[in-house]
């Protein structure tokens, strides 16, 4: 075959597969079987191959899948990429609304027109046009840097590789922009995840937790054959950049963006009234469990761009723009099993063994039980039926038994007398509902221990997860955390699992980890009661770990935020020898805390205030910023009291920031936080 017959033959082939693509996804209505389709594409990937002058980005062999990727490129976004702030109530619904208002100089009665989309359960993704071509995406990343994927997003048929002209009166024929930016979700719909998950069980691979999880590690794979292999779809929902004459509204965006290939999701609609807006909120709750994918809310939008303009956003959300969230979900399950953790410091927590159910698109099969007394109060048992919810959508639990169902004669459960992993009998100290294995050199609690101390918030050493702990504990490299700071690549790489190069990144995470800040040294011992804001403020206060070592209860009592219970805890800590001997070894391993940095003798918009940090921020993280307040003279707390002078809120704020209001504590959004710091 000459170069022009193959020319022929390769443009041929891709209208047919093209046609076919259209009547198998979009029409569910396909002209040919699969054999056919397959033979077709494979003709046109071999003359492609052969004659590589009429390779185009646009053909369809290009959703098959290219070549692997050594890794992700970070790329900064044309616009921040924005996420919506949550309300979980008609009442805060309402509040979004009168905000709006009160913004745009509108009255009470004013009527704004919103748009309700269903708020999918999937991955945010950034797409660039240009002259029509898709030439580049990006994952959300932090909503200033993103992840490059685009050879995996080809891969996805809902998004179009070649935008097609845009209706011009009755005509087809107006050219798409010169540069285009749509934002959208990518996800696998119900029916895609049961059936990929039965494919990785008959492999014998991992499955997946829900749909958003699949979805992500989809678009995450270095080799885009494997996300070719997903049954990824995707839905436009917001717009980054269209250069004039641009469209007027959302509503208007989205039919323009139907026009040019994309898939728009058919439950999006418009409110022309608040209370239009509830109907639509309770009409999605009534048809989500019929949607053929997972939703958790719906997402509600102003539809007039230039009012969305007008409102603009704080931090890193919109004002123009809000989820409501829908309630948890619960589902009804039988309990298998009762089975008893134990943790960091000793307590033992029963946590109830499910035969497997999806809640809120997620597989459930386990839920805790909390303590004895929870289990007494609800009268759990092995056999029962039990409602279980997702608390906050995040945590499984059980809400309570159904003893209409009970018809077995299992006994009352109790915790067992002795600690299950180390057969030391086990204690529960007077008013406290935990019971403990006392036995510190219990292996559960060794191993719990060393997690917490290489956390993120600890001392942070990248690389050495749960699994790696597990190995080195077994092969006894390491019975405590000062051994962590005596290993050596040499060992290390010997290990199954940990080859030449891991290992040496292992090591130099360790060494990098010898000089921590104190309070994360603090954080990092895993004392009884002190999280790292207790951790920051006891750094604060001592400037050192020897006199902390050395503290009276009567003198930490004194300290701002210490209550009896978490000073005898603290107290106890230090008292017991082995807990001494740890901290003096891995001070004689070289290990140097970081004293805290402050400016306190400088007056700053902080100083002698306490601050409450909740919400996530755009700038830093939580943590970070009650660093940046204690350096200027500042105190932080976790919780918000009459006694605090300011709140920090960022995306997310939630419960803190409704008692900041109701207690008329001063509210500070990121903005005036930032110019605070300066």
């Amino acid at each position: 075959m000459d170069e022009r017959e193959a020319g022929k033959r390769i443009d041929k082939l891709r209208r047919e597969l093209t046609y076919h693509e259209h009547r198998y996804y979009d029409l569910d209505d396909p002209v040919v079987d699969d054999a056919t389709y397959d033979a077709l594409m494979r003709e046109l990937m071999e003359l492609e191959k052969s004659f590589p002058q009429f390779l185009e980005p646009d053909s369809p062999s290009q959703r098959v899948g290219g070549k692997a990727l050594d890794a992700f490129t970070k790329q900064q976004h044309r616009h921040q990429m924005l996420s919506l702030a949550n309300c979980f109530s008609q009442r805060e619904l309402e509040e979004f609304d009168q905000r709006c208002k009160r913004f745009l100089d509108l009255s009470e009665s004013s009527k704004i027109v919103y748009i309700a989309e269903p708020k999918m359960d999937g991955l945010a993704i950034d797409l660039e046009y240009e002259d029509g071509q898709l030439v580049r995406a990006l994952t959300r990343g932090d909503g200033l840097t993103g992840e490059l994927v685009t050879e995996n997003v080809r891969t996805i048929r809902d998004i179009p590789l070649k935008l097609k002209p845009l209706v011009t009166g009755d005509l087809f024929g107006a050219k798409p922009p010169a540069y285009l930016n749509v934002r959208g979700e990518i996800y696998i719909d119900r029916k895609g995840f049961d059936e990929l998950n039965a494919r990785q069980e008959k492999y014998k691979k991992q499955t997946f937790a829900n749909p958003r999880n699949a979805a992500a590690g989809s678009i995450r794979q270095l080799d885009p054959k494997i996300a070719a292999s997903r049954p990824l779809k995707f839905f436009p929902h917001t717009l980054g950049e269209w250069p004039a004459p641009a469209p007027l509204t959302q509503n208007e965006m989205l039919e323009k963006l139907g026009q040019m290939g994309f898939k728009i999701n058919p439950h999006i609609s418009k409110a022309e009234s608040f209370e239009a807006l509830l109907a639509k909120y309770e009409d999605l709750q009534r048809l989500r469990p019929d949607l053929p994918f997972e939703i958790d809310g719906m997402v509600v939008k102003i539809d007039d761009f230039a009012l969305q303009n007008r409102l603009g956003q704080i931090a890193k959300s919109p004002r123009w723009a809000i989820a409501y969230k829908f309630p948890a979900e619960e589902r009804i399950t039988q309990i298998l099993d009762i089975k008893v953790q134990v943790g960091r410091t000793g307590t033992l927590t029963p946590v109830a063994e499910l035969d497997p159910v999806r809640v809120g698109g997620v597989e459930v099969r386990r839920a805790t039980l909390h303590n004895q007394d929870e289990i007494d109060r609800k009268d759990v048992r092995v056999s029962d039926w039990v409602v279980v919810r997702r608390a906050g959508d995040v945590i499984p639990e059980v809400v309570k038994v159904i003893l209409d169902r009970r018809e077995h004669k299992k006994t009352a459960f109790r915790l067992p007398a002795n600690c299950p992993v180390c057969d030391s009998v086990t204690v529960r100290e007077q008013d406290k509902a935990a019971i403990r294995c006392p036995n510190a050199d219990c292996p559960a609690q060794i191993l719990e221990s060393l997690a917490h101390f290489v956390s993120k918030n600890g001392m942070n050493i990248d690389g050495m997860g749960r699994k790696i702990i597990e190995k080195l504990l077994e092969v006894q490299l390491i019975k405590g955390v000062a051994d962590i700071y005596r290993l050596d690549a040499e060992s290390l790489g010997k290990q199954e699992g940990l080859a030449e190069k891991s290992a040496d990144k292992l090591v130099k995470s360790i060494q990098a980890s010898r000089t921590p800040k104190l309070s994360r040294f603090i954080f990092a011992l895993g004392i009884s009661g002190v999280g790292s804001t207790m951790a920051d403020t006891l750094a604060d206060k001592y400037g050192d770990i020897l006199p902390l070592m050395e503290v009276s209860e009567e003198n930490l009592v004194q300290i701002f935020g210490i209550g009896t219970e978490v000073a005898r805890s603290i107290k106890d800590f230090f008292s017991e020898d082995h807990n001494r001997a740890r901290v003096e070894d891995l001070l004689e391993l070289g290990i140097a805390p970081i004293p805290p940095v402050t400016i306190s003798d400088i007056e700053t918009p902080f100083s002698g205030k306490t601050f409450v940090v909740t919400g996530s921020l755009l700038a830093m993280g939580r943590r970070e910023a009650e660093e940046k307040i204690r350096e200027r003279g500042g105190k932080t707390s976790s919780s918000v009291s009459k006694k605090t002078d300011a709140l920090v809120a960022g995306e997310n704020a939630g419960s803190k920031l409704d008692k900041a209001r109701k207690l008329e504590v001063e509210i500070w959004d990121e903005d005036k936080f930032l110019e605070a710091l300066g």
